[in-house]
């Protein structure tokens, strides 16, 4: 009876320390289940986020990221914060990832930017008013241009100002800074080339690309900041993926750029992942 008594007390000391061993990953499991992750992003950067006529906000930011969500069935919350914003918010913790048309770069990395597979491969063009005689660069020679803080379209226009001898200011956003150039305050803006062609035409505005000013482009990618996020980059991957392939990410693109662009971007797609 001793015998049976010892081993009946050993085997219940195994049990309890196999159970106190466990305890910790389910408690780290529960913290992120059930959990609302908040994404941040910019406010206009049509066509990828923007608010419509209905006054919902809509884009293929947006409905990328719904669609993932759905596949990778985790619940978020979508801020709309503006650019600079969006990277505080992110980098002080009050936002757990942004997606906001963010071009992949070694530049961003190296400062602390943790990168999803690129999702959108996109170059940045120079644009002038409609009847401008601005035909290149060499033009630009004593006069101002206007780009938006941070982004794509300022360092290209920043690579190339001592080259050209123009002058750059900076604006918070894409329709300010189309109105600088508008009203004659700037004599040209930089911006990401879809984002401005989506401008002029559904805006109307009286602005042209010029033709011939485009660089190579970088791929955009969702971000984080902190490795607490890395699951959530590790769902957008994933569901990346998965929306590639029964063609949901097709049907997000066609719905605001056409149906033209599907093959352009689905090889580009291709590519930024490997």
């Amino acid at each position: 009876m001793k015998k049976i008594t010892k081993v009946l007390a050993a085997l219940g000391t195994v049990a309890a320390v196999a159970v106190s061993a466990v305890v910790p990953v389910m408690a780290e499991e529960a913290e992120t289940e059930g959990k609302t992750w908040v994404i941040a992003t910019d406010t206009v950067f049509k066509p990828f986020e923007y608010t419509n006529e209905d006054g919902e906000f809509v884009g293929i930011d947006v409905d990328i990221v719904a669609a993932i969500a759905e596949d990778q069935g985790f619940s978020y919350e979508m801020k709309s914060l503006g650019w600079d914003s969006s990277i505080a918010a992110c980098q002080s913790g009050q936002a757990d990832g942004m997606i906001a048309g963010a071009s992949i770069t070694d530049e961003r990395k190296e400062s602390g930017w943790k990168f999803s597979d690129g999702y959108y491969n996109a170059t940045q063009s120079m644009t002038v008013q409609e009847d401008s005689d601005i035909a290149g660069f060499e033009d630009l020679d004593g006069l101002m241009v206007g780009v938006k803080t941070g982004t794509q379209g300022a360092s290209y226009a920043e690579s190339l100002k001592d080259e050209y001898g123009f002058d750059i200011t900076y604006y918070e956003d894409s329709p300010t800074m189309y109105q600088a150039v508008l009203g004659g305050q700037a004599a040209a803006c930089f911006e990401d080339t879809p984002i401005m062609a989506s401008s002029i035409k559904d805006g109307g505005l009286a602005l042209k690309i010029v033709e011939g000013t485009e660089n190579e482009g970088a791929p955009y990618g969702f971000a984080i900041f902190s490795d607490d996020s890395q699951e959530l980059l590790d769902m957008f991957n994933a569901g990346l993926a998965n929306i590639r392939e029964n063609g949901t990410y097709d049907e997000i693109i066609a719905k605001y750029l056409g149906s033209d662009a599907e093959a352009e971007t689905e090889e580009v797609a291709e590519a930024t992942t490997e």
